[in-house]
């Protein structure tokens, strides 16, 4: 049960817009400033820096994040120059790799609320945002390496993550189909909680319990349960 709070409160504090730790790139590199003012990134270097950030992502699933850079900028077609200029240490991509991935699932829940019914739309970003967590689990050594550009990442995830679910929560009570004291906080900590548990660690698992809490939102008696 610590290892699911350490690596919880992790991921909670991981990434901020400063996904670089406060560093600034060089001019000339294609890339924007952290905290500069606006200037747009070069359609080139946008490509590079997706590209990378895919790779990445895909490579860290199979391999780890101590997976070689190499094999990294290989899979992205781009040269060790490229993925350095972007991305100067390893502790760089792998938060930024998280922060884009936290602002796909959080963008997820507006695109669920178009699709679908307010209590459908919850229910599947809840199986998404479980499927996130679940698959985050080795980043716990890169987080806790003791890396200073993890210090400067302020709460990104809460930030992005809370007021989608907020959205989804109030969309679906002010329907009537969910009880309407549910807290998005305590709900992603939940979650969380189960997808990083330690006895289990089986999707199978995760899956039937997130299917309780899912069950557990349409009871609408708002006495604590």
């Amino acid at each position: 049960m610590l290892r699911v709070s350490l690596l919880y409160g992790a991921l909670f504090r991981l990434s901020r817009g400063d996904v670089l730790g406060g560093r600034t790139e060089k001019q000339g590199d294609g890339l924007e400033s952290q905290g500069a003012a606006e200037r747009p990134i070069r359609a080139d270097a946008q490509r590079n820096l997706d590209l990378l950030l895919q790779a990445a992502k895909e490579v860290f699933a199979t391999s780890g994040v101590d997976a070689t850079v190499r094999e990294i900028a290989e899979k992205a077609g781009l040269g060790m120059g490229t993925l350095y200029r972007h991305f100067p240490q390893r502790s760089d991509l792998i938060a930024a790799v998280f922060r884009r991935e936290i602002d796909a699932c959080a963008d997820a829940a507006s695109a669920l609320s178009l699709e679908h019914e307010p209590f459908a739309a919850l229910t599947k970003w809840l199986r998404r945002y479980s499927d996130f967590i679940a698959t985050k689990r080795g980043l716990a050594p890169a987080l806790y390496s003791g890396d200073p550009a993890y210090e400067n990442l302020a709460p990104y995830f809460q930030d992005r993550l809370r007021p989608a679910l907020q959205t989804l929560l109030t969309t679906a009570a002010a329907a009537s189909e969910i009880r309407s004291d549910v807290n998005a906080d305590d709900l992603l900590k939940a979650v969380a909680a189960l997808c990083l548990n330690d006895r289990e660690n089986s999707p199978d698992f995760s899956n039937r319990m997130i299917g309780l809490i899912i069950a557990g939102l349409r009871y609408r008696d708002n006495s604590p349960i």
